[in-house]
């Protein structure tokens, strides 16, 4: 006599019968550029390169505005490690010794709250991954600067961009505030100041 292999079966202590929709308040841009790549932030404090999240990052191009911003969020928690407005004064720079990787200063980066000046390093695969990135970043500033010489008094656009929630229970994400439209320094010190001229690629020795 065969018997029957029974399989058993558990009933749910707590359906859950409403999904809880996630807003990343990004829903209003369009994504123009997104490529792999690994953040840094050189800390003046330590004089030194420190590691800011590795991921996508975005160009996002507002659909009623038109301004675009750099977002960028770490790999599997998604939270944001860069998000700014590209401003025409923002100058990118090779890093000393890599011709995949490169450095700019942003007077307000609003991945933290209260936002910050930072100076971003950011290495991709290749070479040629780091000069497509340099293209959109251009095409970028060129796209801000023509729609701020239109309309010079016109206020910043909302452009919050919000956190992940940390677990499926939160109904309500924490938010990031919106970027503004500071300039930031005209010049990169990269390749004149010798403290941070270190190399990117030596903050994943430390």
């Amino acid at each position: 006599m065969i018997e029957e292999e029974v399989e058993p079966h558990f009933e749910p202590v707590i359906k859950l019968t409403e999904q809880v929709e996630v807003k990343t308040n990004e829903e209003d841009e369009t994504v123009i550029f997104k490529m792999r790549a690994k953040l840094f932030r050189f800390d003046t404090v330590s004089s030194e390169w420190k590691e800011r999240g590795t991921g996508e990052v975005r160009l996002l191009q507002h659909k009623e505005t038109q301004k675009v911003r750099l977002v960028m969020r770490r790999d599997k928690t998604l939270k944001v490690c860069a998000n700014h407005l590209i401003s025409s004064s923002m100058k990118l720079q090779p890093n000393i010794g890599s011709d995949r990787s490169w450095v700019w200063k942003v007077a307000a980066d609003y991945s933290e709250d209260p936002p910050t000046s930072e100076t971003l390093a950011i290495r991709f695969a290749n070479t040629e991954n780091a000069n497509l990135f340099k293209a959109a970043f251009e095409g970028a500033q060129e796209t801000n600067a023509k729609l701020t010489a239109a309309a010079p008094s016109a206020p910043a656009p909302v452009h919050d961009t919000v956190e992940p929630a940390e677990t499926e229970e939160e109904a309500k994400p924490a938010e990031e505030p919106k970027p503004s439209e500071e300039s930031a320094p005209k010049e990169e010190p990269t390749t004149n100041d010798t403290t941070e001229e270190t190399e990117v690629e030596k903050a994943e020795e430390a």
